[in-house]
């Protein structure tokens, strides 16, 4: 009976042996890390890898229930359906919203089992959906399983409420879907603070009492005698939360202030030294981050995800003849951007108000590129954004139609095509940027002693040179500098 067993166990390991397969959907990429370096890889590289660390297994099952497997414990993935209602535009922008809704579910980390939407000239004031439809969605919950409905718009707290009371499963709308993707991806400090601070203005709104939350402070006798300002109705636990909710918003409401001083001395720092910055705008997963890696060399994180990279980041970089400037990526935008994101990240999105030139980076690859150029504009004037000078960036040009890009570059005039995956279009891109920056005012004639060589480096990361000749009795510049340069170089004008 031992040697049974043995033999069992053999063929199980064998047939183990030969049938496995990972279920991570690029192993090559798993190999290249473990294979490398990790002092190596650059921060972005580093992010990623700790990112996909924590990832889903695709197509494991069991008859019982789905296995999501973690580098060394389980995780259960919520499931979900999710409902939309159509009340203007297509059938296809209706499917395209519902596909941008189940792709936000996934970065969230949901498994998405139904999706409905229906027609309606409005949604309802009561359960956003309809009496009729709740009992439906009810059925596909109890059929598939599900323990989370997602509504593709931000619910009222009334509408909140009566949907799971009715459906009996958690509820939750665009908003705090897309709050809680930003909560997963924040990584500085003040990223941290501004998510914090927009899902505390979200929560505040939609408290709820159940049972004993709804009980007052005690009053009277039953405070043991408190005596004078002891009686009374007291306050209730859901007011007390409110109240705390309102303390914690004015602390991080302070400490973004403070944070949004630091960036401010950042600013004026390269006003001062007459620095161009260059912003880099989009929607999101439009490429932003590839793009600005392509330019730059940043090294920062890439994800093929919606809302992979949130922290802004700067780098410093010069154009072909040695003029400095700055780029900057930027927090991506959607359709329906929650109006507490875009108020929490205002001091991140000034970034892109201030620069002296905005990169709009467009997917040129998606079924609705047109649309996202529209969502991104109407964030661009909520921020004050309208009056900087715009270049439509039209990436993934490998993956796009070529038609719907001589539509795109009809529509926009002043835009070039890129692929910041294969390198396509980034020679022309630069050199459209270099002519977009702004140019010195003021002509300069000068000729430098070879002692001043620090004036000479001012006009190379600072002025446009037309002409440079070395003599004998120093050096001959001829070119156009900002208003303070151009002042230190008049004691040597010719």
């Amino acid at each position: 009976m031992q040697l049974d067993d043995e033999l069992l166990e053999d063929d199980l390991d064998s047939d183990l042996d030969d049938d496995f397969e990972s279920g991570y959907a690029d192993d090559a990429a798993y190999d290249e890390w473990d294979e490398t370096d990790p002092e190596e890889l650059t921060v972005g590289a580093q992010e990623l890898a700790e990112r996909h660390a924590l990832r889903r297994v695709a197509s494991l099952r069991t008859e019982l229930e789905d296995i999501t497997e973690v580098e060394y414990r389980q995780l259960r993935l919520e499931k979900v359906v999710l409902v939309g209602v159509w009340t203007e535009g297509t059938v296809t922008d209706a499917e395209n919203s519902m596909a941008e809704l189940a792709l936000l579910a996934e970065t969230a980390g949901s498994e998405v089992l139904e999706a409905v939407f229906q027609r309606r000239q409005k949604p309802d004031p009561a359960t956003y959906i309809g009496r009729g439809k709740v009992e439906a969605i009810r059925e596909i919950v109890q059929a598939t399983g599900a323990d989370t409905v997602i509504c593709d718009g931000e619910l009222a707290p009334s509408q909140l409420r009566n949907l799971e009371d009715k459906i009996k499963v958690k509820v939750v709308d665009r908003t705090a879907l897309i709050l809680d993707i930003f909560a997963q991806h924040a990584k500085s400090k003040e990223g941290q603070a501004q998510v914090e601070l927009a899902q505390l203005q979200y929560m505040k709104q939609r408290l709820r009492g159940w049972g004993g939350s709804l009980s007052r402070q005690a009053g009277g006798r039953a405070a043991g005698g408190e005596g004078i300002g002891g009686r009374g109705p007291g306050e209730t636990k859901i007011e007390t939360d409110r109240r705390r909710i309102n303390t914690k918003i004015a602390k991080l409401r302070r400490e973004l202030k403070e944070m949004r001083g630091t960036r401010e001395v950042k600013r004026q720092s390269r006003r001062r030294n007459h620095i161009p910055s260059v912003a880099i705008a989009g929607y999101t997963n439009a490429g932003k981050s590839s793009l600005l890696n392509r330019l730059t060399d940043a090294g920062v994180l890439v994800e093929d995800s919606l809302f992979a990279t949130l922290d802004p980041t700067t780098r410093r970089t010069t154009t072909s003849d040695g003029r400095v400037y700055t780029m900057s990526d930027t927090v991506g935008f959607v359709r329906h951007l929650p109006h507490d994101l875009v108020e929490a990240f205002r001091s991140t999105l000034e970034e892109v108000a201030d620069s002296d030139l905005l990169l709009h980076v467009v997917d040129g690859s998606h079924p609705d590129p047109e649309g996202q150029i529209a969502a991104v504009r109407v964030v661009l004037a909520e921020i004050g954004a309208t009056k900087v000078p715009e270049i439509i960036v039209i990436n993934k040009a490998d993956a796009a139609d070529p038609l719907v890009i001589s539509r795109l570059r009809a529509r926009e005039p002043h835009s070039v095509v890129v692929s910041a995956k294969t390198g396509e279009g980034i020679v022309e891109a630069l050199a459209t940027i270099e002519s977009e920056l702004p140019r010195p005012q003021v002509e300069f004639d000068v000729l430098l002693p070879y002692e001043r060589g620090d004036l000479v480096n001012r006009i190379h990361q600072e002025a446009e040179i037309g002409s440079m000749e070395h003599t004998g009795d120093g050096t001959l510049v001829v070119g156009r500098a900002n208003a303070d340069l151009a002042g230190e170089l008049a004691a040597y004008a010719r």
